[in-house]
C-alpha cells in the first residue's frame, strides 16, 4: 500500500459519474484549506499582509472557541460556572 497516505483525497468515480467526483474532491481540498493555500502561494504575499492575515485568523479562532464554548454553556442542562471566580 505504497498510496495510503493519499486516502483521504482520493475520490472513486462511481457510474461514470465525473462531475460528482468533481464536486466531492473540491468539497474535499475546501476542508483541508488546499485551496487557500494554493491561492495565497500563487503571487508573493507582502510581510505585512501575512501579519494581518495570521493575526485576523487567530482573532478569528480565538472567536470561534468562544463562542462554541458559550453555546455548549447554554445547551447544557448541568451548567458549569460560566465565569469560575467571579460571583
Amino acid at each position: 500500500m505504497r498510496h495510503s497516505l493519499f486516502m483521504a483525497r482520493t475520490v472513486l468515480v462511481q457510474n461514470n459519474n465525473v462531475e460528482e467526483a468533481c464536486r466531492l474532491l473540491n468539497r474535499i481540498l475546501g476542508k483541508e484549506e488546499i485551496f487557500d493555500q494554493f491561492r495565497r502561494t500563487r503571487y508573493y504575499e507582502k510581510p505585512y499582509q501575512v501579519r494581518r492575515r495570521v493575526n485576523f485568523e487567530k482573532c478569528k479562532a480565538i472567536y470561534n472557541e468562544d463562542m462554541n464554548r458559550k453555546i455548549q454553556f447554554v445547551l447544557r442542562k448541568n451548567r458549569v460556572e460560566p465565569f469560575p471566580g467571579c460571583s
